[in-house]
């Protein structure tokens, strides 16, 4: 029988809908529960093992509707049916109860100290005691952070690690671009079929220092080996610039004119500040804003750093995202404010409004944009091609697949 590790960070991506960006320390867990977050990490964790369960079954099932070609792909491409495996992880929402809802087999290991409230110690004794009973992978369901506890548990143990995306940025190589995704990979690998090898994939972090001085930016911790999978396995985030300033303000002279006299709620990163400030506004970085935009006014921020709640209160808006360098996500890898609900009420794709300097689609060397929003039948709906802003008048019709 083959055996596969499971261990969950159950307050991974807490803080995401409500705005405050990830959930490292007590306190921070505390006031987004108090904002009304609800922990995901743990369906998120099953949603990857149900994929597994289903391959494991010989039903093929792929990424689901809505998926691009190569994003698609079920148990034939992926190497065949694999027998169900045992799974070993911790008690509770550590993994037990994300097995259950799977439908699967658990193995419990004892992990000292671990309690109602899991810390980052809890993670590496997690990782530990399931590594020590022989795995033939470990699938950690978090964010960076939890990828940096991995590392720091295996301390040059040798395991084969693949992540399941619950967190809030993931700049880290060695998650699937969804759950789904990743319960694809891992049905490859435990497949033995020859087809995926793995590679040294890096596991980053945002730096902070970077942060406070006014950039985006990543660190590099080190790398685990994560079955090579390139479209279902999400690439590194890349550093990037906000562009020309010529290019810039083509791109903020379009989103004035599309948006005309009304709200424009815009994503975190580089090139969003950039056009906000081309519009005469002073943004956030890592949050989302709300700016009004009226023809002849200058322009008024309505809303800093809003939480999911916060950009509904707001009513209707235009909705400006780009795309993360070199992984080229969309939705669900640090905007997780703006949710499906946000999303639906402003419209869907109609409302949606891709800026990207043509240097930065370029970068992306023909690999689509990616969507993680969470709601499989939404991202259905946003998947296709859509019109990319890439200047005054100018834009690219680019695909958009899960």
């Amino acid at each position: 029988m083959t055996r596969i590790g499971l261990v969950v960070n159950p307050v991974a991506g807490l803080g995401g809908r409500v705005g405050l960006g990830g959930t490292d320390g007590r306190e921070r867990r505390h006031r987004a529960l108090a904002l009304g977050a609800r922990a995901l990490a743990g369906e998120r964790a099953a949603a990857a093992l149900r994929e597994l369960r289903e391959l494991r079954a010989g039903s093929g099932v792929g990424a689901g509707a809505g998926a691009g070609a190569g994003a698609g792909a079920g148990a034939g491409a992926l190497g065949g049916a694999v027998a169900e495996p045992e799974v070993v992880t911790a008690a509770g929402a550590m993994g037990a109860d994300s097995v259950a809802a799977a439908g699967l087999t658990a193995r419990v290991v004892y992990v000292p100290g671990a309690g109602d409230e899991t810390s980052a110690e809890d993670t590496l004794a997690a990782v530990r005691a399931v590594v020590a009973e022989g795995v033939d992978l470990l699938l950690l369901a978090g964010g960076d952070g939890t990828a940096r506890d991995v590392l720091t548990a295996l301390d040059g143990v040798h395991c084969p690690v693949l992540g399941v995306p619950t967190g809030v940025k993931m700049h880290s190589a060695v998650f699937g671009v969804s759950p789904r995704a990743a319960g694809q990979v891992a049905a490859a690998w435990l497949a033995r079929s020859g087809s995926v090898r793995l590679r040294d994939a890096e596991v980053m972090d945002r730096d902070e220092d970077e942060l406070r001085a006014g950039r985006v930016a990543s660190r590099l911790y080190g790398w685990l080996p994560v079955p090579d999978v390139p479209v279902r396995v999400q690439q590194r985030k890349t550093g990037s610039t906000a562009g020309a300033p010529e290019a810039v303000g083509g791109i903020a002279a379009e989103v004035a004119e599309r948006v005309g006299d009304g709200l424009l709620a815009l994503g975190p990163g580089s090139t969003t500040r950039a056009v906000a400030a081309a519009l005469g506004a002073d943004v956030s970085l890592t949050g989302v804003d709300v700016l009004a935009l009226r023809p002849g006014h200058p322009t008024e921020v309505v809303l800093r750093d809003g939480g999911e709640d916060a950009l509904l209160a707001a009513g209707p808006c235009w909705i400006g995202l780009s795309p993360i360098g070199g992984q080229g996500f969309l939705l669900g890898r640090g905007n997780q404010q703006i949710s499906p609900r946000v999303l639906r009420a402003a419209g869907g794709r109609e409302r949606l409004l891709v800026l990207c300097t043509e240097q930065k689609l370029a970068s992306l060397g023909g690999r689509p944009l990616l969507l993680d929003t969470g709601d499989e039948a939404l991202d259905a709906e946003l998947a296709g091609h859509l019109p990319v802003i890439t200047g005054r008048r100018r834009t690219s019709l680019y695909r958009l697949t899960t």
